[in-house]
């Protein structure tokens, strides 16, 4: 079924599959896909963005259960902590995955990395659809799951047009400035091919 992505600044996409079906307003594209289910966002229809610390945020860290809370905490482990805990293949695939979908959390559709060397991880990740980016060295700033809290100039993903892969993030703000000041947890909804991967409850 195509579906219809609006926002609060009458900007919508048309999704069939993967595929952007068409950009437009939202009477346009009601009006060239009649019968569309249609979603109506708060907020600001983006591209997404690009977290440039893949590696670190998924292969250098450990993001714990919700149910290790108690003994964790719930943010990701680095260093000495990580050094701590017995790390076997399933741990480092329950944490990629967790360590995505904080991510999707955060709109992001996109990660740098350069290879992840960690078949585990690779795996899990290859397996969300979270689209991986090559990248050569480590860059600098912060490793964050909010790419505004990294230090770094924030990188969005391609802009989304017709017949480009269905990627992208909705954020409950007024615009991109109130976005840049108020950061990436305004995330409500993310999109990966087509699906609905994190709408915030």
């Amino acid at each position: 079924m195509l579906t219809v992505h609006a926002d609060s600044r009458g900007r919508a996409l048309a999704v069939k599959g993967a595929w952007i079906a068409d950009a437009g307003s939202p009477e346009e594209l009601l009006a060239a896909f009649p019968g569309a289910r249609v979603r109506t966002w708060p907020g600001i229809l983006t591209p997404g963005l690009v977290n440039l610390h893949g590696n670190e945020l998924l292969e250098q860290a450990y993001h714990p259960d919700p149910r290790e809370a108690d003994e964790l905490g719930v943010e990701p482990l680095t260093g000495g902590a990580l050094a701590a805990l017995a790390m076997d293949d399933a741990r480092w695939g329950a944490s990629a995955r967790r360590g995505v979908q904080r991510m999707l959390a955060h709109g992001t559709v996109r990660a740098a990395c350069e290879e992840l060397r960690n078949r585990a991880v690779r795996d899990a990740v290859h397996r969300t659809g979270l689209a991986v980016l090559g990248r050569i060295g480590r860059p600098g700033g912060t490793p964050a799951l909010d790419p505004y809290a990294a230090g770094l100039p924030v990188e969005f993903a391609s802009p989304r047009e017709r017949h480009s892969a269905a990627r992208f993030a909705v954020f409950d703000v007024r615009d991109e400035a109130e976005l840049a000041e108020r950061g990436a947890s305004t995330c409500v909804a993310t999109v990966v091919d087509g699906r609905l991967v994190y709408r915030r409850r």
